[in-house]
């Protein structure tokens, strides 16, 4: 089974081509430059959307993960 829908590495294709491009913008307001920041947006517009993207990983599932 599939972890990301088709349209979810659409959003993020897109995201990476924004960044490339010089025209993805953070939250803030300013310009992406990270890569990982460049994923991290297009799955969340992924998320709001409705595609099939996995839950973000809060802090508790982090730390019961770490404990393992």
């Amino acid at each position: 089974m599939a972890k990301y829908g088709k349209s979810a590495a659409k959003n993020v294709k897109s995201a990476m081509h924004r960044k490339k491009k010089g025209t993805l913008k953070s939250g803030s307001g300013r310009t992406v430059k990270s890569r990982k920041q460049a994923i991290a947006i297009g799955l969340n517009e992924a998320r709001q959307k409705g595609a099939k993207v996995p839950r973000k990983a809060s802090a508790s599932r982090k730390r019961a993960a770490k404990k393992r």
